[in-house]
């Protein structure tokens, strides 16, 4: 079974579930509350880049396939 990591990444419950899971190891190691924010910001900042980066991506994607639509039309039709 082949993971589709561009929606993975592109989910946020992926980055809830893994911010939960860092602040859970963390917790049981010992560390304190601040560190533990600090690291939680940090991975759901980094989670929220990743889904606006694939979001981007893709609307660019679309973007470019209806241009190129749009453009072999327009050749077609041009007498």
């Amino acid at each position: 079974m082949k993971i589709d990591w561009k929606a993975k990444l592109s989910s946020r419950k992926f980055w809830a579930a893994v911010a939960a899971w860092i602040t859970s190891v963390l917790t049981a190691f010992g560390v304190t509350d601040n560190i533990i924010a600090r690291v939680s910001l940090i991975v759901t900042g980094i989670g929220a880049l990743a889904v606006y980066m694939l979001a981007e991506a893709l609307t660019d994607k679309a973007r470019v396939s209806t241009e190129g639509i749009l453009l072999e039309a327009e050749i077609e039709n041009d007498p």
